[in-house]
């Protein structure tokens, strides 16, 4: 294997080689070198404490447990999805990388949160943050350190985006939001929580060589998301910031290219805007295999290596051994490997977690079994590795009130709320369970009964799931209504027999999944086909709102799904998005149906016809048998940006949803502060630290001896002999890095600080921040019932910028007749744009405006901004 020294050093420093005949003699995109890789800042606001503790932790680690924290044990080695080595002579034990952003993955006794996507939809900061401290704590519970969540990448720019709905929105700022405020819950919780998948990851296809050749797809190399330097910032990175910004721990880079370049070993995206720009603090993992070097990713900014084996159970690693040497041989500098160790241990100690009392890993990720090979690959030390601790909680009362919150009233011409309907027939193979049990299907790759969670690496063992036609069966048999059910879309005679019966109110339920890309589910590669409801839905509901004039109809989908055939229907009297709501399903959509709990907004927009959204997942390579190639030449213009641009109509626009009551709005406020001017970053950091010397001997860092307890499989950081060259397997071995390595890579002298960036400010120049205009509303409830409203705040740039976007929303609970003020404070930052020319961000002599309004299309009141 090529080792540490040697491997794809060209594609890892930003500079690609275009093959333009590939693609009609169009140039390729291409990614600049951006080195050295910035080191950690001890003096970083929020992380002084936590640096002060890695750095008195880190000074006493020898090199070869410094690799050992950065190198992932190997694929099936112990019981989480992901592990780093221990450090038993400090005390510290292995640290544990976990899925998923709904739940602990593989496991038992654990809850089954919904999808960042529903959650998203309830547009209420509090509830995200407490569904990440449910999450948190559960995993802290279970004794996993980095909990693998939550996500941004996907961000959702083509709907059919198989993992979309592990996200939140296809808007930056609810994306942000949301992942700033679920952050912030699950490290409060006690663990690590990871951003993920930094950065362009947006569709399943052609993300792995072997997954798509597996599909019978011959390329070579993964697919690369080409991205121009504004979009990147006006849009996929817009809520990363929001992630460093809320301090999160870890960052893990995607397995497609950026610009042609890995992006775990793409110094542009890891070293120049993550670390550099952003100030990222925490540490960088890879996705799992998604490293393809070991010195060039070590130089361009990666910090941690999962699983550690270059392909799962080959034995062999990028780092380990290969890492230990390239420090011996000057490679990669000590100062490299003293930051990775660092950045690791600083995030470990910034949620609270200390050296010597961690929680105990009380589960296998690859056995329910309660005895069992705690080292799973190598079949070896049979203890109890599943302890089936209860660590639930009372999270199903914050998983029923986000799941109903989150369910969005589409349509509603006055069926809802339900008021003890005297005939209730539900129908829908979507309302019932899977008839072989909610966790049958391996990730949840199939779509047999209700749908409350998408398949994958994002998912979790359901340790019950109530079902639609339980939740609403127990709440109409409250009210004395007659209630029956079809669990099926094909029974139609059983099924037209009920619903053509007088009195009965039908509520159809139907579903669209999609996942992670290694599952394939009736021809989803991951990614969705079409837009269409899967099983029949769409003909479901023509045959039964054909015939029953009270037709309700609700979709659990991983996004949009078409209803231009039906919705308009007079049949048709309620139309309901309930996303995926996790374990209480049935008892959310109950909630809503009758009214108990206010619903939310539709975190997307929903189109009349696949092609309206201009965007789509490339389907089929188009670049030979090299590396696809997706352009996001659409810009900024996703989602409803995209359809104002176009002037084009739709079903429903972004941020629409109906509630129970009515709302006025009125008297909008604008105050101007007194913000002073904008001052690019100067100055430069402090040189390398370097903490400690080592051994330069190779005999120093030999394998133990043959009383050690070698694993099979398992990834060590030490030297088989002490021939480096024949250590490392290596015919390059010997080269200098000067000789592959890109200029300046291994440079640990001061360096100047990137002008967006902030001094020791995570986040960017802290002047983004300040407060331009605070901008109120008044919205009164004008109805005769208690309700949730949810204003929302856009902008209007000018010049060729979308028509308008968002910048702040809240949901507030209002009594009938009652007021309450809307607020929201305007930074620089959400009055900016990108110059790709001064590389900062600046505010253009453009007419602005702000808006107040229920909804993208639905702007009530405006003023200008002077």
């Amino acid at each position: 294997m090529k080792s540490a020294v040697a491997l794809a050093v060209l594609a890892s420093s930003g500079i690609t080689a275009a093959a333009p005949e590939k693609l009609h003699k169009r140039a390729l995109a291409s990614s600049a070198p951006f080195y050295p890789s910035p080191w950690m800042d001890p003096d970083a606001a929020g992380w002084q404490d936590a640096y002060a503790k890695a750095k008195e932790f880190v000074s006493q680690l020898t090199l070869l447990e410094k690799v050992n924290l950065t190198t992932g044990t190997g694929w099936e080695s112990e019981q989480c999805v992901g592990t780093v080595g221990a450090i038993p002579r400090l005390g510290l034990s292995a640290l544990c990388m976990q899925d998923s952003p709904v739940g602990v993955r593989g496991t038992d006794y654990n809850s089954v949160f919904p999808s960042g996507q529903l959650t998203a939809a309830t547009f209420d900061r509090s509830l995200l943050y407490k569904r990440g401290l449910g999450m948190g704590q559960e995993a802290k519970g279970k004794g996993v350190t980095v909990l693998l969540g939550p996500v941004a990448g996907p961000l959702g720019r083509m709907p059919e985006g198989g993992r979309n709905w592990e996200g939140f929105s296809p808007d930056p700022v609810l994306t942000g939001i949301a992942i700033a405020e679920t952050i912030k819950g699950v490290q409060d919780g006690g663990v690590v929580a990871c951003a993920k998948h930094f950065i362009g990851n947006e569709q399943e296809h052609f993300r792995q060589t072997g997954e798509a050749q597996g599909y019978g797809f011959n390329i070579t190399e993964t697919l690369s998301s080409n991205i121009d330097d504004k979009t990147m910032h006006e849009l996929y990175l817009w809520p990363f910031v929001d992630a460093v910004r809320a301090g999160v721990g870890s960052v893990m880079c995607s397995y497609q290219q950026l610009n042609n370049s890995y992006s775990c070993q793409n110094s542009k995206l890891l070293n120049e805007l993550l670390k550099g720009e952003l100030g990222f603090q925490g540490f960088v993992m890879s996705d799992w295999q998604a490293q393809h070097t070991g010195a060039a990713s070590a130089v361009a900014g990666l910090d941690m290596s999962m699983p550690g084996d270059t392909v799962f159970n080959s034995g062999r690693s990028y780092w380990g051994t290969n890492l230990t040497a390239a420090v011996l041989n000057g490679t990669v500098p000590l100062w490299r490997v003293d930051d990775m160790a660092m950045r690791i241990m600083a995030a470990f100690f910034k949620v609270g977690m200390e050296v010597g009392k961690q929680e105990p890993i009380n589960f296998s990720f690859w056995t329910s079994a309660t005895f069992g090979f705690r080292n799973w690959v190598a079949q070896k030390n049979v203890e109890m590795i599943n302890h089936h601790v209860d660590v639930r909680a009372e999270h199903a009362l914050t998983i029923r009130e986000v799941a109903a919150k989150g369910t969005v009233l589409l349509k509603n011409t006055g069926a809802l709320p339900l008021k003890k309907p005297k005939f209730l027939v539900v129908v829908g193979e979507d309302a019932g369970g899977n008839p072989f049990g909610p966790n049958a299907c391996s990730d949840r790759g199939c779509d047999n009964g209700t749908l409350a969670m998408g398949w994958g690496s994002g998912t979790a063992n359901f340790p019950y799931l109530v079902t639609p036609d339980a939740g609403i069966q127990a709440r109409a048999l409250q009210d004395g209504s007659r209630y029956e059910s079809v669990l099926s879309n094909y029974a139609w005679t059983q099924t037209s027999a009920l619903v053509s019966q007088a009195n009965a109110t039908a509520i159809v339920f139907v579903n669209a999944d999609s996942g992670e890309g290694y599952i394939n589910v009736d021809g989803n590669e991951g990614d969705r086909k079409n837009l269409t409801l899967w099983k029949n839905g769409d003909d479901l509901i023509k045959n039964v709102s054909s015939i029953c004039p009270n037709t309700i109809v609700v979709i659990h989908s991983t996004g949009p799904v078409l209803v231009t055939d039906w919705y308009n229907s007079t049949n048709i009297t309620a139309i309901l998005w309930a996303g995926l709501p996790g374990q209480e399903s049935g008892n959310s959509i109950a909630d809503v149906l009758y009214g108990a709990v206010s619903p939310g907004r539709t975190p997307f927009t929903w189109g009349a016809t696949r092609e309206s959204y201009g965007t789509d997942v490339l389907y089929e390579p188009n670049n030979g048998n090299d590396a696809p190639q997706q352009d996001f030449s659409e810009g900024v213009f996703i989602d409803y940006r995209h359809f104002d641009k176009a002037n084009s109509s739709l079903i429903w626009e972004f941020g629409h949803g109906l509630s129970y009551t009515t709302f006025k709005y009125s008297n909008l406020q604008v105050a101007k502060s007194q913000a002073g001017p904008y001052t690019p970053t100067t100055g430069q950091t402090a040189p390398a630290p370097t903490l400690g010397n080592f051994s330069t001997d190779p005999n120093d860092y030999l394998f133990p001896n043959a009383s050690f307890p070698y694993i099979f499989e398992y990834i060590y950081p030490y030297l088989n002999v002490s021939d480096l060259k024949k250590a490392t397997d290596d015919a390059d071995y010997g080269k200098s890095a000067k000789d592959f390595l890109p200029p300046g890579a291994t440079d640990g002298s001061a360096q100047p600080l990137i002008k967006a960036s902030g001094k020791s400010s995570p986040g960017g120049n802290p002047q983004l921040y300040d407060v331009m205009y605070t901008v109120t509303a008044d919205i009164q409830n004008t109805g005769s019932v208690a309700g949730d409203e949810i204003p929302q705040l856009y902008v209007s740039l000018g010049g060729d910028n979308p028509k308008v976007v968002l910048r702040g929303f809240d949901r507030l609970s209002i009594q009938p007749g009652d007021t309450q003020q809307f607020k929201v404070d305007l930074t620089r930052r959400d009055l900016s744009n990108w110059d790709p020319a001064t590389q900062d961000w600046v505010v253009n002599d453009n007419q602005k405006t702000v808006f107040v309004g229920s909804s993208s299309r639905k702007l009530l009141l405006n003023a200008a901004l002077q």
